[in-house]
């Protein structure tokens, strides 16, 4: 099966309010997709449609299958990382392990062992002895002993101070992804996960303002650095936003065609959070 996430006029409704509108997705099996936008946006209820915690109306189907109405089948092959506080706190280790192989069929207890091996973590310890990284070693530890086609990561290292995060994810892509697996994460550190990214997603008051993989994006968008002498002729073009840094300005163009950009300035590609934040504007206004 190549495609993991089909959606289709997705809408979800809490009363008056619409939390999801109209949302259309195709996500194929060896991506990491990053689905972006501010708080309030649809993030977290997007992903409980796909976890199958809450319906929603219109088409989804994921791994081939109705989240909401086949949910059991569905949570032998998907891994699901919220918050590393959802450990319960009076667990040992070897106690979750031994749970956590009774409950999952595809868990494997010896690899997990062999991950916990190159940390400080011991089969001993309670959960609530640990530190907030070394929950999260733990949590992670877990996820990649299961062999599942798809793990939704809803900000997995919130609190986390950076040296951790970098390292969650190194061992995340390290020893956990292959093109055979697919990763959906969420987060608010988008310049700690664009190198890992395939795609993108952009999502806005519960509606997708961009869908695109990173290439697409490396050939639309472009930031050019404008001097005083060219500041007028770049301005003609337009530009999604602009800031000014040590008397240049910053500018953002959405354009094919790159070379007309490099008569103006010192051209670069943009970082997906100044993409975001341009694409949020751009909504806005």
């Amino acid at each position: 099966m190549s495609t993991i996430l089909a959606a289709k006029n997705i809408n979800k409704n809490y009363k008056k309010f619409q939390a999801l509108k109209n949302v259309n997705l195709n996500i194929e099996k060896g991506k990491i997709v990053g689905l972006i936008g501010p708080n309030g946006a649809g993030k977290t209820t997007l992903l409980k449609a796909v976890l199958g915690l809450d319906s929603c109306q219109g088409d989804l189907q994921v791994l081939g299958l109705d989240p909401f109405k086949q949910r059991p089948q569905l949570m032998k092959e998907i891994c699901f990382i919220a918050d590393v506080a959802v450990l319960p706190k009076w667990i040992r280790v070897k106690n979750l392990l031994k749970f956590t192989e009774q409950t999952h069929p595809n868990f494997s207890i010896e690899k997990a062992k062999q991950f916990l091996s190159k940390t400080k973590i011991t089969m001993e310890q309670k959960v609530k002895e640990m530190s907030k990284g070394m929950v999260a070693q733990l949590h992670l530890a877990i996820v990649m002993s299961i062999d599942a086609k798809l793990l939704v990561l809803d900000e997995p290292t919130l609190g986390l101070d950076i040296l951790f995060r970098k390292e969650f994810y190194d061992n995340l892509l390290n020893d956990y992804f292959d093109n055979e697996r697919t990763i959906i994460v969420t987060t608010h550190q988008i310049e700690e996960i664009e190198h890992i990214l395939t795609d993108v997603l952009f999502i806005r008051e519960g509606e997708i303002v961009l869908n695109a993989n990173m290439e697409e994006l490396t050939g639309q968008y472009f930031e050019v650095m404008v001097d005083a002498e060219h500041y007028q002729e770049a301005a003609q073009y337009k530009p999604l936003t602009e800031r000014k840094v040590f008397g240049k300005h910053i500018m953002l163009f959405k354009t094919e065609s790159k070379q007309q950009l490099e008569q103006l300035g010192e051209v670069q590609r943009p970082s997906v959070s100044d993409l975001f934040v341009a694409l949020m504007k751009e909504e806005q206004s």
